[in-house]
C-alpha cells in the first residue's frame, strides 16, 4: 500500500496503528470518568489483553488521599475480573505537559501480567506520545520467578 509521499505501509502496520488509536481513544474517554477531587489530575488507561479484548480504568481518589486507585490498576482489575491474565499493550493518558509514566506500584502490577517487551504508550491530551517497553520502565522487575526455591 502506498501513501501520498510514496511511503509503503503494510496492512499489519496499518492495523496496529488503528488498534493503537482505538486504545488511545478509549483511554481518553474513560479518563473523563476519573474521580480526582483532591489532586484534580485525571488519568485514563486502556489495555489490550492477549485475546484482543480491551479493558479500561480511571483513577479514583478518596478522602484518605493518596489511598486511591490508579487508572492502570483499575484496567488490570477489570481484565482479571473478566478471566484474562495477559497484557499485550497499554495506553495511559493524562492532561499533562508531557506524557506521564506509570507509578512504581503500577509498573510492578503491569509486570505481573505483561511481558518485558510489552509496549507502554504514554499520551497527553494534546497528542504528545512516548512509548517504552515494560522492561525499560521497570528493569530487573521482581517476578514470581524471583521467589522460586532453590533445588
Amino acid at each position: 500500500m502506498k501513501g501520498s509521499q510514496g511511503l509503503s505501509a503494510s496492512k499489519t502496520d496499518l492495523h496496529r496503528s488503528a488498534a493503537r488509536m482505538s486504545l488511545i481513544e478509549q483511554a481518553r474517554a474513560v479518563r473523563d470518568h476519573a474521580h480526582a477531587p483532591y489532586s484534580g489530575f485525571k488519568v485514563g488507561a486502556a489495555l489490550r489483553a492477549a485475546s484482543g479484548r480491551v479493558y479500561v480504568g480511571c483513577n479514583v481518589e478518596n478522602a484518605s488521599y493518596p489511598e486511591g486507585t490508579c487508572a492502570e490498576t483499575g484496567a488490570i482489575a477489570a481484565m482479571v475480573a473478566a478471566g484474562e491474565t495477559q497484557i499485550a499493550e497499554v495506553v495511559i493518558i493524562a492532561d499533562s505537559p508531557q506524557p506521564i509514566s506509570p507509578c512504581g506500584g503500577c509498573r510492578q502490577r503491569l509486570a505481573e501480567f505483561a511481558g518485558d517487551e510489552t509496549p507502554i504508550v504514554m499520551v497527553t491530551l494534546d497528542g504528545q506520545q512516548a512509548t517504552a517497553t515494560l522492561s525499560a520502565l521497570l528493569p530487573g522487575a521482581f517476578a514470581s520467578s524471583s521467589m522460586a526455591k532453590g533445588r
